[in-house]
């Protein structure tokens, strides 16, 4: 089995070009038809923030200050990047049949492809936090380095998930609806545009399992409150994604004619 895994990723490896090439070309395509171009990139998350920030402080006035509105940011910038990566994962392979029946290729590549692209992505993100830091007048300090292993913590985890639901909905077609129930009912389980503090004591377990919450204090932590991130729970995290990836990438060496003969 070693073996095997072994030159499977090696192939994705070799395959980098590829990869850099899908990336592009997804990137190309997401905004190609549209009047504004790349431009929605800053635009589209801007105007989520908007809509969330006049609805939960101007209409409800459940919060108040400036430091909502870049916990708001934060937020849903961040939950943009996981929800994005997922549903465009659940459908990377199936979307590409033409081409995978024809040409080789490791099918773990689009998947893996999907999360990088909508990495680009979410660096946009991450310029309409700084707009906000800029616009509420908040300094960033020097635990802002804490930053890129936050990242690279929640893109291990993007990717053990694009994985399996990649993979699983190539033999379960309904993944794909279900996915989005599951996402909107994780959304609002998460302390993505309420404080964590308003969940009761008695239910606080649930923030305890829930990756993405200690993803968003994380990234709250550093940016607002300048203060480190529970970098013990985040390696955890990254460790269990690293396993967790290394057994899907050779579940996908183990059934790629089975991936093709069901597409």
């Amino acid at each position: 089995m070693k073996q095997g895994i072994t030159i499977y990723i090696h192939e994705l490896i070799k395959r980098k070009d590829l990869m850099k090439y899908l990336v592009v070309s997804a990137l190309k395509a997401q905004h190609k038809n549209s009047f504004l171009g790349f431009f929605w990139w800053l635009l589209d998350p801007l105007l989520q923030i908007f809509i969330y920030f006049f609805v939960v402080v101007i209409i409800f006035q459940r919060a108040k200050g400036p430091e909502y509105g870049i916990y708001l940011a934060i937020g849903l910038i961040v939950w943009r990047w996981l929800s994005s990566s997922i549903t465009t994962a659940v459908r990377s392979i199936s979307s590409q049949s033409s081409i995978i029946t024809q040409v080789y290729l490791p099918k773990a590549t689009f998947p893996i492809c999907t999360v990088m692209s909508q990495m680009v992505n979410f660096g946009f993100g991450m310029v309409v936090i700084a707009l906000c830091l800029i616009f509420f007048h908040v300094k960033p300090g020097m635990e802002n380095l804490w930053l890129p292993f936050i990242i690279g913590v929640q893109f291990l985890f993007m990717l053990a998930i694009s994985l399996a639901v990649a993979f699983a909905s190539i033999f379960i077609r309904d993944i794909e609806m279900i996915m989005g129930h599951v996402l909107r009912l994780w959304f609002y389980g998460t302390p993505v545009i309420w404080y964590a503090d308003m969940i009761p004591e008695r239910a606080k377990w649930i923030l305890s399992i829930n990756p993405m919450a200690c993803f968003l204090s994380g990234y709250r932590d550093v940016v607002i409150h300048n203060s480190p991130p529970d970098y013990v729970y985040l390696a955890g995290v990254a460790c269990m994604s690293g396993i967790v990836i290394f057994l899907l990438l050779n579940i996908y060496h183990r059934y790629e004619h089975k991936i093709i003969r069901a597409l």
